[in-house]
């Protein structure tokens, strides 16, 4: 199977890095996204993906950067003529989000107006997904793929679930942790894994910092946490994903940050200390994550 980082930025908008988005694809090439933050679907087509083409969506949560990119898929995969209706499988609260986002919501009036000619009407399922609002466990399972959902921490549970992912197929294991504090869920999920993608937010002092100021969730786990995860899943390779602009130069992005992160400390120095806390905790295969990297299990 090849893996695709298509987004391996968080919430603010960066110059380097496209929200969250993972593509899997496997040898037969059927296509798995996980996430659907901003930029995805322009990434897609850089990395030689059509759109249409992408069969599935799983979202680990109702984050901004995870799931923004959603209806530009969706629109532009009708565009790009997919046939049938795209599965997309999330935490309650999914269901929602789309029926606000298509021929009932949001994108209506361009629905109504491209529905008007032939050729957009003939698959008008493209822009009607069907989801599924999912809970922990097995939850898809084809031919090729099984998926597994457990609760992470992150959001609070009382406003929704998110969650963390397995994939098993073609003999391998994927695991992706979507956002969350370290939690014991990861270590079960990426049990034996030969590929464990987790978020790596921020260093820990900028996570502390962050509980200090009040502003946004701190619920991310640092790369001396991480490191102690990959350990006790006894994972084969490490991907560090979900970068908060704490390696950031941009002038617009310390700016914004300033409330929230001690930018004063902000640059790409920070890319190796984040390497150097993993390593106290992990000495197996580790790669820090950029758009369009590819990976091949």
């Amino acid at each position: 199977m090849k893996i695709t980082m298509l987004g391996t930025g968080a919430a603010l908008p960066d110059p380097d890095r496209a929200q969250s988005s993972i593509l899997v694809t496997l040898d037969n090439g059927k296509n798995y996204l996980f996430d659907c933050g901003e930029g995805s679907t322009r990434q897609m087509v850089r990395a030689n993906i059509n759109p249409a083409d992408v069969g599935w969506v799983f979202i680990s949560h109702l984050h901004y950067d995870h799931v923004c990119g959603l209806p530009f898929f969706v629109l532009s995969s009708w565009v790009f003529n997919r046939e049938g209706r795209l599965q997309v499988f999330g935490p309650r609260g999914t269901q929602d989000f789309v029926d606000h986002s298509f021929e009932n919501g949001a994108y209506r009036v361009d629905i109504q107006a491209r529905a008007a000619y032939g050729v957009r009407q003939k698959n008008i399922e493209a822009v009607r997904p069907a989801v599924t609002e999912v809970a922990p466990g097995l939850i898809y399972q084809d031919e090729d793929v099984k998926i597994f959902v457990d609760l992470v921490e992150h959001i609070p549970s009382e406003i929704t679930d998110c969650f963390g992912i397995r994939l098993e197929a073609e003999g391998k294991v994927v695991a992706f942790s979507g956002d969350t504090a370290p939690c014991e869920a990861m270590v079960r999920l990426a049990k034996d894994a030969d590929l464990l993608i987790h978020e790596c937010t921020f260093p820990e002092s900028f996570l502390a910092h962050r509980a200090k100021s009040g502003v946004g969730t701190y619920s991310h786990t640092s790369p001396l946490e991480l490191g102690k995860i990959a350990t006790r899943a006894n994972v084969r390779a490490l991907v560090g994903t979900h970068f908060g602009h704490f390696d950031s130069t941009s002038p617009v992005i310390k700016r914004a940050a300033g409330n929230h992160l001690p930018i004063e400390l902000m640059g790409p120095d920070l890319m190796e200390e984040v390497v150097r806390d993993l390593r106290k905790n992990y000495a197996g295969p580790l790669r820090l994550a950029h758009d369009l990297m590819r990976i091949d299990l």
